[in-house]
């Protein structure tokens, strides 16, 4: 643990040291990587005494990268002062729904690789599976609808395009990650 305290303090000081916006990028891609690998060779090993450990590791992740996440916007997003007052706490209601969707679709993963593991995945098993991701891709597309709206209202329309890019980049880079490290059905 103290090896990946001393990790993770590296990784801080070279995100606070970044001279452009795709070095932030390219830390934030690190970063979920490797909370992709924390959490998924316990739960596919089926290591009950490792799986207890990843929960620490992935929170002190989780706060790095909404860390590294919100450098990123505000470097980019350049709003002025009453912009920002009205952004920032939009900001943090829909990282907090973000993250909902992020914990049910860890608990998902976690749910396949059991069963992956074990050699237990059935048809049935795999459809169920298959209509949980769909339900929680339809509700990520719900909660961006919703915040497109409340982030329209107190954004001029290019820095709101802006912001969405932006969102839409690090939410690509952190499905890619995850699915990376997820294997096929077999």
């Amino acid at each position: 643990m103290v090896a990946f305290s001393h990790f993770l303090f590296s990784i801080t000081r070279q995100v606070t040291n970044l001279p452009t916006v795709k070095d932030a990028m390219t830390s934030i891609r690190t970063i979920v990587l490797l909370l992709a690998v924390i959490i998924a060779p316990p739960a596919f090993a089926q290591a009950p005494a490792a799986a207890a450990k990843p929960a620490d590791n992935m929170q002190m992740l989780r706060d790095k990268l909404s860390g590294d996440k919100k450098l990123v916007v505000t470097e980019n997003l350049d709003l002025t002062e009453a912009q920002a007052k009205a952004f920032w706490p939009l900001y943090e209601s829909y990282q907090a729904e973000l993250h909902k969707i992020n914990d049910r679709l860890a608990l998902l993963i976690v749910g396949y690789a059991k069963q992956y593991s074990a050699k237990t995945l059935t048809d049935a098993s795999a459809l169920k599976l298959l209509n949980e991701y769909m339900a929680l891709d339809e509700a990520e597309v719900k909660l961006k609808h919703t915040y497109v709206q409340k982030f329209g209202a107190v954004l001029p329309g290019l820095k709101l395009v802006h912001y969405l890019q932006i969102e839409n980049k690090i939410r690509a880079i952190q499905k890619f990650e995850f699915a990376r490290e997820v294997p096929l059905v077999p």
